[in-house]
């Protein structure tokens, strides 16, 4: 009796309760509902019935009682604007666009005059991010060329990471590539065009850099004086300084801070930083949180491929996107592990952006798996991630590995690569990317890290996942969801049953689930367990909505 009646005045309290925010019809319900409790005339099992309907379920999950409150400390929240979850990047090299074979067949490099082209590239396919590595002076000493080996002369290209020479360093455009007002002109055009610019921040120095002579104590030095090489074993750096943070930690923050200041004015809106694992995650705090008080539209990717503890810790630190390790999830298992990994609870703290491949990655699935295989990645890519990238070249299945190395051989952070883009057209990557980024752009559901379900599939080569976002998330008024399904072999059909169940995801059971193939525009009818057959001569994947 003593609980009947506790339950009476907690119903009571609860109806009269302004931070509930209750409408009229729910007071009624809940006095009602009080009165049943508290009428000894019923029995106990009437009684206690009358305060657990559904209603009152229903009420208890979106108006509870809210009585007994303390105020806590105040908290503090960053708000990123959408882009910090939802991007699509396109990286390319100034110096390839618009590069050309002169009468006696030597390159001509490109400039970020000729580099307009590739903005056009990246808006005629759907990017929204353009992504230019270093665009600084290159160092002579020590230079690195063709496939990372030693070279003497500086006129060749050179790795653009061996930042600095006697013209300049990180503040300074590469003269072979233009001047400041060049590289201010790029940026208006891209803005024109609705895509933001992101530039590579790698914070390290060639032996030619002018720190070198300007800030010494900013070098780690060997027993003997000199100053020690980086090193990423079994990869060696003859070209690059590495920093010595504890020298001048304060010191080296604020030159940061004024130089990513002086690319910010001149149109930079994204940093994509090299290695930040390399570096004091504490330096990072630091810098991040002093250039987005001054300019918080900005937003940092941590290119960063160590250990996840690491690349968590960056998060933390203030980085907006991460690279991750989908390039090397490419078994049914792993990717539906890392699908969920990548859009569960991670999601919350780490924003996983999905490259197939970059200058420095060309995985053993790409080369072996041919057109394929790149329109696979592609599709997981952009359909697994909010955040996605591409790196040029992929269009035209640019898929030769280094011998003993998972990297592109001739990598283009050591040469100029003259490219036809011509040749495109046939391979098709090029209109698969335009429809990816255009099944992205009009589905909410892509936009999410949290509404991502594998659905059961019988084929070990055949991956099936389903993203929704429900009415008063999607901005539309109506739900929306997009069901992706893979066939991860390159060179063989699979078929499969791919099963959903129909009522966890608000479908009727009673009649067919009408779906279209956004890549295809083929209309097919689903229901509880569905048959998909997907060759990779034909098509390697359906995206249904």
């Amino acid at each position: 009796e003593n609980a009947l009646e506790s339950g009476a005045q907690l119903l009571e309290r609860w109806a009269g309760a302004r931070d509930s925010k209750l409408t009229a019809d729910d007071k009624k319900t809940l006095r009602e509902a009080a009165k049943a409790v508290a009428d000894k005339s019923l029995d106990a099992t009437a009684r206690l019935a009358a305060a657990t309907t559904d209603a009152i379920a229903s009420l208890h999950e979106t108006n509870p009682l809210r009585d007994g409150l303390s105020a806590s400390n105040p908290q503090r929240f960053r708000v990123e604007r959408p882009k910090s979850s939802f991007a699509a990047w396109y990286q390319f090299f100034p110096r390839s666009e618009g590069a050309y074979f002169d009468a006696d067949g030597k390159i001509v490099q490109g400039t970020l005059k000729t580099a307009l082209s590739g903005l056009d590239r990246a808006k005629t396919e759907g990017f929204d991010i353009v992504y230019l590595p270093p665009i600084f002076p290159i160092g002579v000493t020590n230079r690195k060329g063709r496939n990372n080996t030693l070279i003497a002369g500086p006129h060749d290209p050179g790795s653009p990471f061996g930042i600095g020479s006697e013209l300049g360093g990180h503040d300074t455009v590469d003269p072979l590539l233009g001047t400041m007002d060049d590289f201010k002109a790029f940026c208006d055009y891209a803005h024109k065009l609705g895509i933001e610019v992101a530039l590579d921040f790698a914070l390290q120095c060639s032996p030619d850099h002018p720190w070198v002579k300007q800030h010494p104590n900013w070098f780690r030095t060997k027993p003997d004086g000199t100053i020690a090489f980086a090193e990423n074993p079994p990869k060696k750096y003859q070209d690059i300084y590495p920093i010595d943070f504890n020298a001048d930690m304060e010191g080296i923050e604020a030159e940061t801070e004024r130089i990513m200041g002086l690319w910010i004015k001149a149109g930079v809106t994204i940093f994509r930083v090299d290695n930040p694992h390399t570096k004091p995650v504490r330096f990072w705090q630091d810098v991040i949180a002093a250039v987005t008080k001054k300019h918080p539209e900005t937003l940092f990717l941590a290119e960063a491929f160590t250990r996840p503890g690491m690349m968590r810790a960056l998060s933390y630190a203030g980085f907006t996107q991460s690279h991750c390790y989908f390039p090397w999830r490419n078994t049914k298992e792993e990717l539906e592990e890392y699908l969920e990994e990548t859009n569960g609870d991670g999601g919350f703290y780490q924003h996983n952006t999905f490259w197939p491949s970059t200058p420095d990655i060309m995985t053993a699935y790409l080369r072996d798996n041919g057109i394929a295989g790149h329109a696979v990645r592609a599709v997981l890519a952009a359909m697994g991630s909010p955040s996605w990238g591409i790196y040029n070249g992929y269009e035209l299945i640019e898929n030769k590995q280094r011998p003993g190395f998972e990297e592109q051989i001739d990598n283009e952070k050591y040469e100029v690569k003259v490219r036809d883009w011509d040749e495109a057209d046939k391979y098709g990557i090029s209109e698969l990317l335009t429809s990816l980024n255009k099944i992205r752009s009009e589905h909410p559901a892509c936009r999410s890290y949290h509404n991502l379900h594998i659905l059961p599939s019988d084929d070990a080569g055949v991956v099936a996942f389903l993203r929704q976002t429900p009415a008063e998330l999607t901005g539309t008024g109506k739900p929306d969801t997009v069901i992706v399904v893979v066939n991860l072999d390159g060179h063989n059909a699979h078929q499969s049953i791919v099963h959903i169940e129909l009522p966890d995801f608000g479908f009727a059971t009673d009649k067919p689930l009408k779906v279209r193939d956004e890549l295809t525009g083929r209309e097919f009818e689903w229901s509880w367990d569905n048959y998909v057959s997907l060759a990779p001569w034909a098509d390697v994947a359906h995206v249904l909505t």
